[in-house]
Parts: structure tokens; sequence; C-alpha cells
């Protein structure tokens, strides 16, 4: 009798111990999904203003609004503007001075510096490219990786009397997986920028 319970007692743990092996796969957990992105057919226009000394291409899917930042009770330059681009969510701020003794070069280039420098708690690195288009349009371009708000910006002058900045912003929290293809896409927008950037005189 205790033989026939003792083996009755052991093929019953058996085949506890199997069940409980085939349902004991690891479970992993499911990939995070992000919004599917339509992104607009590209196309580009020329803005041109009397308002600014240069001219460049920009993508027709997006909008130029004039800059709404006051200053002592006035636009803080006539020629700052955003191109905001809402079918993307992603906005690239413009900001144009002209090289004086109190504005001049070097402070102008240590404040394009210094605000890139301030995403670098956040960043994972950053790459600098020197800019110089075909048009004689020097300056330098500020790769930004990491969860930072504003991954790309540059500056772009004559070394002589124009000094232009930008810095391209994504308008929610920032998420560089969810946000890596979409810049991929905007980086080609704003290479076009750069490349047919020219200053009227």
């Amino acid at each position: 009798m205790k033989t026939k319970n003792i083996a009755y007692s052991l093929s019953v743990f058996i085949v506890l111990i199997t069940v409980s092996c085939e349902n004991n796969e690891a479970k992993t957990p499911k990939p995070r999904m992000y919004p599917r992105v339509t992104y607009p057919e590209r196309s580009y226009s020329t803005f041109d203003t009397s308002i600014c000394n240069f001219n460049f291409r920009f993508p027709n899917y997006s909008k130029i609004v004039k800059d709404s930042f006051i200053f002592e009770g006035e636009p803080a330059h006539p020629c700052w503007f955003d191109i905001e681009i809402n079918d993307l969510n992603a906005t690239l701020h413009c900001s144009y001075y002209e090289i004086t003794k109190k504005k001049n070069l070097s402070s102008l280039i240590n404040d394009a510096f210094n605000i890139a420098g301030k995403h670098n708690i956040k960043a994972n690195y950053r790459k600098e490219t020197v800019i110089s288009n075909k048009s004689g349009v020097k300056g330098i371009l500020f790769d930004i990786e990491g969860p930072v708000a504003s991954p790309v910006q540059f500056y772009l002058t004559d070394e002589k009397i124009h000094f232009f900045r930008a810095s391209l912003y994504f308008n929610s929290k920032v998420n560089p997986d969810s946000t890596a293809p979409v810049l991929e896409f905007l980086k080609k927008d704003v290479d076009s920028l750069i490349s047919t950037f020219h200053w009227k005189k």
C-alpha cells in the first residue's frame, strides 16, 4: 500500500513539474509603440523679404511667423521669426543681428556656443560641423544627441556685418526614440536652408 502511495505521489509530482515548466516561458515586454507619422511631400519656396538682408529656401509645409518676443516694449529685431512646421510639431526659431562694436562677432559666436552648451547636461554627444556654402556663408552646425530640448542649432555669418542663428525645437516633451525619424526628416530641410542661404548685401 505504501509503495502504491509513493508511486502515485511521485507521478503527480512529475506531472506538476512538467506542466509548470511548459508555462514558465520568459515574458518579454512588448515594444513601445509610437503614433505613425505621415511625412509631408517635400517642396520648397524662397524666403525673401525687405525686412531681412538674406534669403534662403524653406519647406512649403511650414509657415513663417514673425517673432512675438518683446524687449523693452519693442520687438527684439524686425528680422526675428519662427519657421513653424505644425505637421511635424516642430519650430525653427531664427534670430538675426548686425555685427557692431557692442555686439561684435566674437561675442555673438560665444553666445551661440553658450546656448548650445546649455544642453550638455542632458546631451549624450554634441557634434560641431563647420559650414561654408557656395555663397560664402560660414558658420557652425551643432548636432546634439540625447533627450535635449533643441537637437539642432546653427549660426551663419559673413564675419563682417551679418549674424544669423537658428534652433530647432519640438513642441512636446522630448523623447529621442519617437522624435528620431522626424528629426532625420527635418535635418534635410535644415541642410537645404543652410546650403541656399545667401546675404543680399
